[in-house]
């Protein structure tokens, strides 16, 4: 995957283009990059107020989003991505690889440098399925924080579900009575249902969590299991059937009035699946990150994947050789979900845990609390 780039971080894509006020209400202490609690070497942030950062350390990705509040929500000024499979390998082995290991530490540097060029005075770094599964997690969080200053907290899943939710809730249809919403991981997935939340003058919405599970798979465990290179429609049937048999429960309890509810998903899985729908030559997020699609329109996606060989897959500007052999077990995934909880309509969000941890720090900071005292 190519190194991720944004122009606008606007919480709601359906009012981008309209005039930005930038806020400068936050926390005004540096952050602390180094393990010694200075944050010495970054650039003086300036004057419009505090700058942001979240780190997104996953099983599958490493994902950095840096933004400056706004009155409505959040200016990005920079966004990386680099797809480094941490998670390699865990599933049999319960370690996190030395391979994955340098990869990490490689694309953890980077992120530390952009952090320090950008003066990012407020920031919060976590670690998600990778670490918390594997016997070496805590070994390997501490490398890191001798190698490249970053302190890493590894969360829960609650917590990851709550992340998600924070980001995402935006994009709920506020005609709706709320949403299924889901995160499928590289090594865990989330699911969280979702009530409508109350409108805000200033800032996104908070999230209304009614109930949420996590399973204990994602795009890589379930690739690594079954094979992602040659994928039949029998094994795509039996990556269904696993999945679905974790779901059951939490569906038959919360599958209630889903007349008036709809999806709302994020991850790689689904802004693939939207990508391709929309056939972009190359991945754009401002087509993606909102895009509404139909339950019928998925499965007609889903069955031009399956039709593909590895090399259509490879071959294709929105999966690429990084996603070619993980994509299939997605929709994997995401079909046990759309089976689970029937829903005419899915809305696809390119956000996610980055943005939930974005709006928390801001939301603690009293970034939207000024703004309405002000208003």
């Amino acid at each position: 995957m190519h190194d991720e780039a944004r122009e606008t971080g606007r919480l709601d894509p359906a009012r981008d283009g309209a005039p930005r006020r930038r806020h400068g209400r936050g926390r005004r202490r540096r952050y602390n990059f180094h393990a010694d609690g200075n944050g010495s070497g970054a650039t003086e942030r300036g004057s419009d107020g505090a700058t942001y950062a979240a780190l997104d350390l996953g099983t599958n990705n490493c994902r950095l989003l840096v933004a400056r509040p706004t009155q409505e929500g959040f200016r990005v000024v920079d966004a990386f991505s680099r797809i480094i499979r941490l998670g390699e390998g865990l599933a049999a082995s319960r370690r996190l690889s030395a391979p994955a290991i340098a990869r990490a530490l490689e694309v953890l540097s980077i992120c530390r440098d952009k952090m320090h060029a950008r003066g990012v005075t407020r920031a919060r770094l976590i670690a998600t399925e990778a670490c918390r599964a594997a016997e070496n997690g805590p070994e390997f969080c501490a490398r890191v924080q001798e190698e490249t200053g970053l302190k890493l907290e590894t969360i829960d899943r609650e917590t990851e579900a709550t992340l998600a939710a924070t980001g995402c809730t935006p994009l709920v249809d506020p005609q709706a009575d709320g949403v299924i919403l889901f995160d499928i991981g590289g090594g865990s997935s989330e699911l969280v249902r979702l009530a409508r939340s109350a409108p805000t003058r200033h800032g996104p919405p908070a999230p209304q969590i009614r109930a949420w599970m996590s399973l204990p798979l994602g795009v890589v465990t379930l690739a690594e299991r079954h094979g992602g290179v040659k994928v039949s429609r029998d094994l795509y049937e039996t990556m269904v059937r696993e999945v679905a048999a974790l779901i059951d429960g939490f569906a038959s309890r919360n599958g209630d009035g889903l007349d008036r509810l709809h999806m709302l998903g994020t991850s790689g899985t689904v802004t693939t699946i939207a990508g391709v729908h929309l056939a972009l030559r190359r991945y754009d997020r401002r087509r993606v990150d909102g895009c509404w699609m139909s339950d019928a329109e998925v499965s007609r996606v889903v069955e031009r994947l399956l039709a593909m060989s590895y090399e259509d897959r490879v071959a294709n500007p929105c999966i690429g050789a990084d996603r070619a052999d993980l994509v299939l077990a997605g929709c994997a995934i995401f079909d046990a979900i759309r089976r689970a909880f029937p829903c005419e309509r899915v809305r696809v969000a390119d956000r996610g845990l980055r943005e939930g941890m974005l709006v928390q720090m801001m939301r603690e900071d009293g970034v939207w609390a000024a703004a309405e005292a002000e208003a």
